[in-house]
């Protein structure tokens, strides 16, 4: 249970943080540097945003800010909630994500980080 709890604690604790020291307000965290120094946003420009509006039960602007980040919360919580239960029956959690996967979500990514800058993609921009 200590590893599972540990991570979930550490997880929590960031959160509470990004709740707390709000993201909108310039000079608390680095600016991305693909953004700073090429205009261009990245996968995971608007994360910390995103993070602050779902600690404050903001879904809309969550989604707004990054839409692939509420995503990989939920898929966060599903693989922690799956963890914990294991590690309550005491079966090992094993992990095995196979290349084709690692290549889908890599895909994925990518097509995110295309979309979201161009014209077209506007919405999902921060």
């Amino acid at each position: 249970m200590l590893a599972p709890l540990g991570a979930l604690a550490g997880v929590a604790a960031a959160f509470a943080y990004v709740g707390t020291v709000d993201p909108n307000e310039p000079g608390h965290y680095p600016v991305c540097p693909l953004l700073r120094f090429a205009g261009l946003y990245c996968p995971g420009c608007g994360g910390l945003r995103s993070a602050h509006a779902v600690v404050h039960g903001d879904l809309g602007a969550a989604l707004g800010a990054n839409a692939l980040a509420v995503i990989g919360y939920g898929i966060f919580g599903v693989v922690m909630a799956v963890w914990l239960v294991r590690a309550v029956r005491g079966i090992p959690m094993r992990l095995a994500i196979s290349p084709a996967w690692w290549w889908g979500i890599g895909a994925v990514l990518t097509l995110f980080t295309l979309v979201r800058n161009l014209p077209f993609g506007a919405a999902l921009a921060p």
